[in-house]
């Protein structure tokens, strides 16, 4: 988990595979590599190696489809009452659909004091 104040660094590809082909070639290992390129944490490149052997690309977020943080596309509406009458079917939709949430209400003149 990312701490407060933190940063974060990023490596561009040819970097990442420079790095791996002077782990793959050397006889150094994880820890001397990482200290000689320069790299924060040995386990990064122990990362970047096993994926390299795997054929998978470096950063599998990029290009993944759509972000996850942005939703949906918002809805459109050519004026204010079509707007709220969109609204009232999702409102009337979601009560037929849970009849338990829906709690009846009375008004205060109806209750009865003792």
């Amino acid at each position: 988990m990312a701490k407060k104040g933190q940063t974060f660094y990023t490596y561009t590809e040819e970097f990442k595979l420079k790095a791996v082909r002077a782990y793959l070639e050397g006889s150094s290992s994880y820890k001397v590599v990482a200290e000689r390129e320069g790299i924060r944490n040995c386990s990064q490149l122990k990362v970047w190696v096993k994926k390299w052997q795997n054929g998978e690309s470096f950063d599998e977020r990029k290009g993944n489809g759509p972000n996850p943080m942005k939703g949906r596309t918002r809805s459109v509406f050519g004026s204010v009452e079509e707007e709220r009458d969109y609204l009232k079917a999702q409102v009337d939709y979601l009560k037929k659909r849970y009849p338990n949430l829906v709690k009846e209400r009375h008004p205060a003149n109806e209750r009865t004091t003792k």
